[in-house]
């Protein structure tokens, strides 16, 4: 057997209440020693399952009713891991050791009760019977070779002190350190800031090529498929739809479902009538009562809806506690004298990496978050009111005109409320009509935003992540609202889903007159959906534009650096590495003259033409 894996007409069954429900149908691929496959599609097609059954993960309520996984152990030989169960010893000494995985989400795969070197230090415990000290030189070796910062204190960190991009760093340690074969990697950067992302990418790269590894790769992104993967494998509902070389399957996408997954990534060169093209389009329906109080007052142009001023923030922390007190609280700065406007219909996308600061400054507009300075003018058809000046009543009747989407809609969902309950609640809670008003009003909602209205009585639960994303924009339009901040309200779907958000945001900003504040960390996303583009980094605004003219002109070294990292779907068109993988683009200190302090102290955003706006101290000449 010349290949490392075979996984041979597997089908995996869930036994339900309901039913048997069969996720994995005949599904056959191979994984070649030192070679990366890459399995596409939407969730819920069968590729985690796929992965679990390989690993001897798979849920209680599963299990593999046909098939092959035929693993070729360097010292057993070819192993049929489908035969053996997975609790016996020669599946354990398999898993982890000679086959390990990296899942999606790196903060509930880790221990909180246990320091990041403890977790990896195990598996050399289990698998090596390495000691103590043993396990903890490996581990440090291996934190190097993933690229932690501070490595001696980096074996001593719990989870919750790292970032995403480190936790998942870590991961990926904890799954190498035995030196296995074959490397199986779930979505391992589906929720992680473009940069980051290349930097995972990269770390799995070099990794592969060191340790002479192979790579099966899960996600739905063919961004990341095209720069990582030497074959690929498309399934959809439990089937594999094609497979083939990577330049096959670019070049030449047979099957009208891999069609149809590149036809709906947003890229940088769509022009501006392009439309996105999901698997399945929402069909909107605008009503009487959503329509009928959209006034036709007009503001003049140069007035915004939204004018944000200096605004700083910072917060108290604790730099080292002790037995007998500790050391006095210091102050880090979250925003720093941050002002942008935003005009009444346009959308101006908010971009940057995590801890940026985007997220803090959309609270302090919905008074979330109280602000050390500045002042936020929201604009009230000529009314000019700072929202920072409002106690909580005051509040009150500008909380129907600015409303916001969240980013994971699970959590934003109470999952004791049905549907119905969840859209009916800011109408009662804001005395608007009567009982019979209301329910036409949330009949309209469910119409606008593609939903049958038979689900109403449905609970949360109940619905896919794209569906659950609709329930939570209808809510936040129940009252009409003349500002949706939308704050990362696409980054953790499928690509297909994606679209179909994205190009209802955009109908109903058409539809209905809305303005959005649109917060991502991927500029492809917000060139789509966006008039302006505004650039944080580090509490600081240091690029503004138009969209089309911060693509064609990007002048800022942080704003080249979150282009550079937005994988294409070309293998022709590879992630620049070294842009982003060294994650000194996000590092004020390291911008060179004229953007960075240089001793001249703090720069200012000036113009440089066609309403672009640079933070530096002159205007760079290329």
């Amino acid at each position: 057997m010349s290949d490392l894996l075979q996984v041979k007409n597997l089908e995996v069954d869930f036994s339900l209440l309901g039913g048997n429900i069969k996720a994995v149908k005949d599904v056959s691929f191979r994984v070649r020693a030192g070679s990366t496959v890459a399995i596409v599609g939407e969730s819920g097609s069968g590729k985690s399952v796929t992965a679990q059954a390989i690993m001897g993960i798979l849920p209680r309520s599963a299990r593999i009713s046909n098939g092959q996984i035929l693993f070729n152990d360097p010292r057993d030989g070819v192993v049929d891991l489908a035969a053996i169960s997975p609790r016996s010893k020669s599946f354990g000494a398999i898993r982890g050791n000679r086959i390990s995985m990296i899942f999606q989400e790196p903060m509930t795969s880790l221990s909180p009760l246990h320091t990041i070197g403890d977790q990896i230090g195990e598996v050399l415990k289990l698998h090596r019977n390495a000691s103590s000290a043993e396990a903890r030189e490996v581990t440090v070796e291996m934190l190097r070779l993933v690229g932690f910062p501070n490595i001696e204190k980096a074996f001593d960190t719990y989870p919750f002190e790292l970032s995403g991009g480190l936790r998942q760093r870590a991961m990926i340690a904890m799954a190498l350190v035995c030196g296995p074969s074959l490397l199986i990697a779930d979505e391992p950067t589906t929720a992680l800031d473009v940069t980051v992302q290349a930097q995972i990418l990269k770390v799995i790269k070099v990794l592969q090529s060191e340790l002479d590894m192979a790579v099966l790769i899960i996600t739905h992104d063919l961004g990341v498929v095209a720069n990582v993967a030497d074959e690929v494998v498309v399934v959809y509902r439990g089937r594999v739809m094609e497979s083939g070389t990577l330049e096959d399957i670019f070049e030449n996408p047979g099957h009208p479902y891999l069609q149809a997954l590149l036809d709906a990534i947003p890229h940088f060169n769509m022009g501006p009538d392009a439309r996105l093209k999901p698997i399945r389009e929402i069909k909107t329906q605008v009503g009487d009562l959503l329509s009928m109080n959209k006034t036709a007052y007009e503001e003049p142009d140069d007035t915004p809806l939204l004018d944000i001023s200096h605004i700083s923030k910072s917060y108290s922390i604790r730099s080292e506690r002790r037995l007998f007190g500790s050391t006095p609280a210091a102050r880090v700065k979250a925003l720093a004298d941050v002002s942008l406007s935003v005009k009444r219909g346009e959308c101006l996308g908010l971009v940057g990496e995590s801890g940026c600061g985007k997220t803090t400054l959309s609270k302090i507009i919905m008074r979330a978050l109280e602000t050390d300075e500045g002042q936020v003018i929201f604009n009230d058809h000529g009314q000019q009111t700072n929202i920072l000046d409002l106690n909580a009543r005051q509040m009150e009747p500008l909380r129907r005109k600015i409303q916001y989407v969240f980013q994971d809609p699970y959590s934003a969902l109470n999952p004791r409320m049905t549907v119905f309950d969840i859209l009916n609640e800011p109408l009662i809670i804001h005395c608007i009509g009567d009982e019979d008003g209301r329910r036409k009003t949330v009949l309209e909602l469910m119409a606008l935003v593609g939903l049958d209205d038979h689900l109403l009585n449905r609970y949360p639960h109940s619905f896919s992540g794209g569906q659950r994303q609709r329930i939570v924009i209808a809510r936040a339009l129940a009252l009409n609202p003349d500002l949706l901040i939308c704050d990362e309200p696409v980054s953790a779907l499928d690509v297909s889903i994606q679209a179909q958000i994205l190009n209802l945001l955009k109908d109903l900003q058409r539809e209905l007159g809305l303005t959005y504040l649109f917060i991502s960390h991927n500029l492809a996303v917000v060139d789509y959906i966006a008039d302006r583009i505004a650039v944080m980094c580090a509490g600081r605004l240091v690029e503004l534009a138009p969209s089309k003219e911060l693509f064609k002109n990007p002048l800022h070294p942080y704003t080249r650096s979150l282009i550079a990292a937005v994988p294409y779907p070309d293998p022709g068109r590879p992630l620049d590495f070294s842009m982003v993988a060294a994650g000194r683009s996000s590092d004020p200190g390291a911008w060179d003259h004229p953007f960075g302090d240089s001793g001249q102290g703090e720069p200012d955003l000036i113009p440089v033409g066609n309403a672009h706006f640079i933070r530096a101290h002159e205007v760079p000449h290329e």
